[in-house]
């Protein structure tokens, strides 16, 4: 890709397997981005017992920050969103990674709460769908934390955040390695069934008739492994997945790696994340429609808004961040 001519959004998303570079010009669309970089990174193996970063992952977090804004300021974007994901903002020593990072490279990572992912993965949902697609559901499983967010116009009207993400639920009720027990399994599915209807409890009778659709790599993977259907739209089935769900708990995580849909890298929390998908889809109708957009879609498209607003005199109505 050549130089980016004119102004242009960026943002430079930080997480666990990855920091992805993804820009935008006016008009554009993440369909089709005027630029993408991307560097490769293994969080998940530099965290302590103590939930700390290592100094290796936090020196592999500003190596790739330093080739991602160099890349964006070799095309000439300036403007650039430094997003720090849950794999760094859940770390216990996430202020020190903050500032080491500031230190190495000159860029300040920034956080969202999880009530802004949420209703920034909403933005995203909502863009991919239009309007005519109604009220929308939208779930989002990451590794820290799960979203979910709902409206029937342009922003999300109810938006929470839980601690309930494929790798925290991984790390904090299995064993690092399977079989993992039946019992485990039921225990999880009963805690994550608990938080997800009191979260959406004051919400539960106007959702009835939401369109639920569902925001990220864990429900896309999960939804090749459950058997999208050809030629459909593609959606995860509650009952296909629970059929998988004893399948994955006796698996080690190197024979789940070999599964449809099932990346090496999401592999051990492979089982945590469909417990947790089984049960936002036993609380929402047991059907969900898979959208590619989710939260970084969201926010791009929200900064591209606001620097549109800008060259057209529009007033801002609301900030990304």
């Amino acid at each position: 890709m050549g130089r980016v001519v004119g102004p242009a959004v960026g943002v430079l998303d930080v997480g666990s397997f990855s920091a992805r570079l993804v820009v935008l010009e006016p008009g554009g669309s993440p369909l089709d981005p005027a630029l993408t970089h991307q560097t490769r990174l293994r969080l998940d193996r530099s965290l302590n017992d103590e939930g700390q970063l290592c100094a290796r992952g936090i020196g592999a977090i500003s190596a790739a920050v330093a080739e991602g804004m160099a890349v964006a300021r070799e095309h000439g974007v300036r403007e650039v969103f430094p997003l720090a994901t849950s794999s760094i903002r859940d770390a216990a020593n996430a202020a020190e990674v903050v500032r080491r990072v500031a230190r190495d490279t000159g860029v300040e990572l920034r956080f969202l709460s999880g009530r802004r992912e949420a209703e920034l993965t909403y933005v995203g949902a909502r863009r991919w769908y239009g309007a005519a697609a109604g009220p929308l559901l939208a779930l989002d499983i990451g590794g820290g934390t799960v979203e979910l967010s709902s409206g029937a116009g342009e922003q999300a009207t109810f938006a929470r955040s839980l601690p309930l993400g494929a790798r925290s639920v991984t790390r904090d009720w299995f064993p690092a390695e399977p079989p993992v027990r039946g019992k485990q399994v039921r225990a999880l599915r009963e805690h994550v069934l608990a938080e997800v209807t009191d979260a959406l409890s004051d919400a539960t009778a106007e959702l009835v008739e939401h369109r639920v659709v569902g925001c990220s790599k864990v429900l896309r993977q999960l939804a090749r492994l459950a058997g999208d259907r050809p030629g459909k739209e593609r959606e995860l089935h509650l009952d296909d997945l629970r059929a998988w769900i004893p399948r994955l708990a006796a698996m080690p995580s190197s024979r789940r790696a070999k599964l449809p849909g099932i990346s090496r890298q999401r592999a051990q929390q492979a089982l945590g994340g469909a417990v947790v998908a089984e049960a936002l889809l036993t609380v929402s109708g047991g059907t969900v429609a898979i959208c590619p957009w989710s939260t970084r879609d969201g926010l791009l498209l929200t900064l591209l808004d606001r620097l549109t607003d800008g060259t057209t005199g529009k007033r801002q109505s609301r900030p990304a961040a």
